[in-house]
C-alpha cells in the first residue's frame, strides 16, 4: 500500500501534541482588530484544542503529524 501523502496546508495550520491531541489557533484574529476587545484578543492569541467532531477528519488530512 502506497504511503498517504500530508495534506501541506492542513500541515502549516495544525500541530499534534505529544500526547495525540491536534491544536490549532483561533479565527478571528487577522483584521477588524479595532472594535475587538484587549481581553478578547488576548484570548483569541492562545492554541485550543481542536472540536472532537472535527478531530477524525483532522487525522486524515495529517496522517504523520505536523
Amino acid at each position: 500500500m502506497p504511503k498517504m501523502k500530508t495534506r501541506k496546508a492542513a500541515a502549516k495550520r495544525l500541530k499534534v501534541t505529544g500526547t495525540g491531541k491536534i491544536v490549532t489557533r483561533h479565527a478571528h484574529i487577522g483584521h477588524l482588530r479595532r472594535r475587538k476587545s484587549k481581553r478578547s484578543m488576548r484570548h483569541l492569541q492562545r492554541v485550543e484544542a481542536a472540536a472532537p467532531a472535527d478531530v477524525k477528519a483532522m487525522r486524515r488530512t495529517v496522517p504523520y503529524g505536523a
